[in-house]
């Protein structure tokens, strides 16, 4: 397969790691759109939150539990942090991996887009 992300937690490609266990990995985004922007991934390939089953739920459900322990890494836990995931071609998904990004670091606009 070649998924930009299954490199990068397969180590083929080089990342700023933040967090790594058995099923989740989480590295600096190396285009970050504010101060804090880390992406959360699973291990296992997922192209998106349409493709999460019964069979890969509980990777997705490690990832959420994980999220506030990586946000305390990141020292966003106390003052506030955005997570986001983007869907398909409209959605803004460049990468058909499941990902999450955990934005902060910075006071953030109300608005999204």
């Amino acid at each position: 397969m070649d998924c930009l992300f299954c490199k990068i937690a397969t180590k083929q490609i080089p990342s700023q790691k933040v967090y790594e266990d058995k099923d989740v990995y989480a590295f600096k985004d190396i285009h970050p759109v504010a101060p804090v922007h880390i992406i959360v991934i699973p291990k296992i390939h997922i192209e998106s939150i349409n493709d999460i089953t019964e069979r890969n739920s509980k990777e997705v459900q490690r990832i959420f539990e994980l999220i506030p322990k990586i946000a305390k890494i990141a020292m966003v836990d106390r003052k506030g942090y955005r997570v986001i995931t983007n869907i398909g071609e409209d959605g803004g998904q460049t990468i058909k991996h499941l990902h999450f990004h955990i934005i902060g670091g910075k006071k953030l606009g109300d608005k999204l887009i």
